[in-house]
């Protein structure tokens, strides 16, 4: 909180985040808070960072430091409007800098600039213009056996299911699958929720306009992984399709875990 500093004092107070994925919640701000992402990751790959500011975020613009000059990420002049995940590329993987300065205020009134920030490694995002896209999870390729057997034992979530409805969002350049779940093998978050009237399993998945998903009939094995609380779609093949892959991966003991 701004309001535990000196009156007096013109010191940038720094924050050092160990976590390849967190939040910060910066209360009354005032002056300038430096916040230094600060992995403890053993490779030295180039990074993307990704940043969502909350949906009452105000009382700060947010920059990335990058050779000693700031670049904005994230205006608080951007008002009410919805707010989009902001994606950069870290030239130093070990140590991303990130800049709030608080906007000068009047009064003491409460306001809280507050977001949740993503370490990913490139190999998991696409596309050259970082700060225009969204969190790139899905490919728009049909998984290989390979990659949709692993996909069941490194996913965040895991489930059997049909497509309900998919809408799009061109502005935004997203899609939304919303899933009838029948069986949820595996899921980090309560992504996925049982409706209280019917008993039934249901849940959105989201993945790129580009992707140019259509309903389809029959069940399917949807799987992949969260970001900022949201399922992106990974490999989502038919179930019966899957169920052979994995039948004979098992046979020859390639299966590299159980399902």
């Amino acid at each position: 909180s701004g309001l535990s500093w000196e009156p007096r004092s013109r010191a940038v107070e720094q924050v050092h985040l160990r976590c390849t994925a967190g939040s910060l919640e910066w209360m009354y701000p005032a002056r300038a808070l430096r916040v230094l992402l600060e992995p403890n990751l053993a490779s030295a790959q180039q990074t993307t960072v990704c940043i969502k500011p909350a949906s009452d975020f105000q009382g700060a613009s947010i920059y990335v430091e990058r050779a000693g000059q700031l670049h904005l990420v994230v205006s608080e002049a951007e008002g009410a409007q919805p707010r989009h995940v902001s994606c950069f590329s870290a030239h130093s993987p070990q140590r991303v800098a990130l800049f709030l300065q608080a906007s000068p205020q009047r009064d003491i009134s409460r306001r809280t600039a507050s977001f949740q920030y993503e370490l990913l490694s490139n190999q998991s995002t696409a596309g050259p213009d970082l700060n225009k896209m969204a969190l790139v999870e899905a490919m728009c390729r049909p998984c290989d056996n390979m990659e949709l057997l692993m996909a069941i034992c490194s996913s965040d979530f895991v489930l059997k299911g049909s497509i309900r409805s998919v809408s799009h969002d061109p502005e935004n350049h997203m899609s939304q699958v919303d899933v009838r779940v029948q069986k949820v093998y595996r899921q980090k978050n309560q992504i996925f929720q049982q409706e209280q009237g019917s008993g039934e399993w249901q849940g959105p998945i989201r993945t790129l306009l580009q992707c140019k998903v259509k309903k389809g009939g029959g069940d399917f094995l949807f799987t992949g992984n969260e970001h900022f609380g949201e399922a992106w779609l990974g490999c989502a093949p038919r179930f019966k399709d899957f169920m052979l892959v994995y039948q004979a991966a098992r046979e020859r003991g390639a299966n590299p875990c159980e399902f």
